[in-house]
């Protein structure tokens, strides 16, 4: 940062235009377990947050955690596997998910966020009925014979209502809502929700200006492997579609699209990895990601 004070003025004044853009607006962030990195990186996410309630913005955080949940697993010994990038998951891994996901690192960037002069409470998707959920249906084509045959992820879920009234008491109590993606099943059983899915529900549901996921990668890229700074829904599909969109950036895109189609203006998928992301992205001209919009 630029110790010159004309300098910083300059920068300040160039912001107010996008302060007022998103005074009062709720802005979804979700923090990726990849973004997350060490300490250090929390406490500039957590002071990026805390200055979007400085300026008027309603920020709701929600994280995933997917290295260290796998990491808590190794250490007891307790094997886990992946179908189409989603873990199976049995009892005893969503006893494990949910202790990680409500109760380590919700509590850690609570407290990172309280420390930087914010006012955090830490939530997952059970508290209030926040996110009611039910078990997610994954269907696969068996690559030999092509018959369609459903897979059995165990307790993973998907949402199906969010609980606004929760989320807008805090709003209107200046609290920053950090939620764990555990969903809550019709007999109160607990469901491991994919981060991106849980964020891009909430954003829809509360109408969000923007979603913010923030991932370990630039956004989505062309063919030539260089960013695409914006897409309509209907060119992001097209890019699905044609295979320049692939692999692991499908669901992103596939959320984006799902948030915005729900309700949300727009979605960003930005690389959580480059400091004061989301201040680029919010209060700069030419933010850091790939911005998905309806038209």
């Amino acid at each position: 940062m630029t110790d010159n004070p004309t300098e910083v003025a300059r920068i300040l004044a160039g912001a107010v235009p996008y302060f007022r853009r998103y005074a009062g607006k709720c802005i979804v962030v979700k923090y990726g377990g990849h973004a997350m990195g060490d300490m250090m990186r929390g406490d500039g996410f957590a002071r990026d947050v805390v200055l979007l309630t400085q300026v008027g913005i309603d920020p709701i955080v929600v994280h995933g955690g997917g290295p260290q949940i796998g990491q808590m697993l190794e250490r007891l010994r307790i094997k886990s596997e992946f179908i189409d990038g989603l873990r199976v998951t049995d009892q005893a891994t969503v006893d494990i998910v949910e202790m990680v996901l409500s109760g380590s690192i919700n509590k850690q960037l609570v407290t990172a966020i309280n420390a930087a002069g914010g006012y955090a409470i830490g939530l997952s998707g059970k508290d209030g009925n926040l996110i009611r959920a039910r078990k997610l249906e994954k269907r696969k084509a068996d690559p030999d014979s092509n018959i369609e045959k459903v897979l059995d992820l165990g307790f993973v879920g998907e949402p199906e209502r969010i609980e606004t009234k929760v989320l807008e008491w805090l709003e209107r109590s200046d609290i920053i809502p950090v939620i764990a993606p555990i969903g809550v099943g019709a007999s109160g059983e607990s469901y491991n929700i994919n981060a991106d899915t849980a964020a891009g529900a909430i954003a829809a549901a509360m109408k969000a200006t923007r979603l913010l996921l923030l991932t370990d990668v630039p956004g989505v890229l062309d063919r030539d492997k260089k960013l695409i700074p914006e897409l309509t829904a209907e060119e992001a599909r097209a890019l699905i579609a044609d295979g320049t969109i692939s692999g692991g950036m499908i669901p992103k895109v596939e959320t984006c699209l799902e948030a915005v189609d729900g309700g949300c203006e727009a979605a960003v998928i930005l690389d959580g990895r480059v400091p004061n992301a989301i201040l680029l992205e919010l209060f700069t001209e030419a933010g850091p990601g790939t911005l998905i919009r309806r038209s």
